[in-house]
């Protein structure tokens, strides 16, 4: 059900897709979708955290082996290829999903809610990192950035919207992506 949500979600738009046809495409009951998941929104919230995560294991994004790495790395240099790295792993399989979040949150509440919960999260995410990255710096990071502005900084960078506009509709690679993505970060954090 959340392959079929998935795939319908990212062609025809949250309002577009419908309960009907997600059960049609995924050879179940309606009443299956509703009894699995309760509403079109809770099975969105689903598809994206599958999305961004991966799989279907309640795992947090710090504690997956990816993000452990990043935090173990002593070099402030790799710590951004790391981190450059795991976010286009991220965004390779969530951008499209984040998109129709990010498209019809604006004209439906519920989703405005999980789209600001999503910054949240991903920020908070990159406020862990840049506190790593900070204190792995010595005489601290560029310009005078503290870990906000450098987690401010991340989250853009990093952030579905960058990755869409130059991945998506611009047809970079992922692979020149998550390069130019490295080099950003370090040009603007490291010293």
């Amino acid at each position: 059900m959340i392959d079929a949500a998935g795939r319908l979600f990212t062609q025809r738009g949250w309002a577009g897709t419908t309960i009907d046809e997600i059960a049609r495409t995924a050879e179940v009951g309606v009443q299956t979708v509703y009894f699995t998941f309760g509403n079109k929104r809770a099975l969105l919230k689903e598809v994206l955290d599958t999305a961004v995560a991966g799989d279907a294991d309640p795992v947090a994004t710090l504690d997956r082996p990816w993000a452990r790495e990043l935090l173990a790395e002593p070099d402030p240099a790799t710590q951004l290829r790391l981190q450059a790295a795991g976010a286009c792993g991220i965004l390779e399989r969530a951008a499209p999903v984040l998109e129709v979040v990010r498209g019809a949150a604006a004209a439906e509440p519920e989703l405005a809610e999980l789209w600001q919960t999503n910054l949240r999260q991903r920020h908070a995410v990159q406020l862990h990192f840049a506190q790593a990255l900070e204190a792995k710096t010595p005489g601290g990071l560029r310009d005078g950035h503290d870990a906000a502005s450098a987690a401010d900084i991340a989250l853009t960078l990093l952030g579905p919207e960058t990755y869409a506009l130059l991945v998506t509709d611009r047809h970079w690679t992922p692979e020149r992506w998550q390069r130019w993505a490295a080099d950003s970060l370090a040009r603007q954090l490291l010293p």
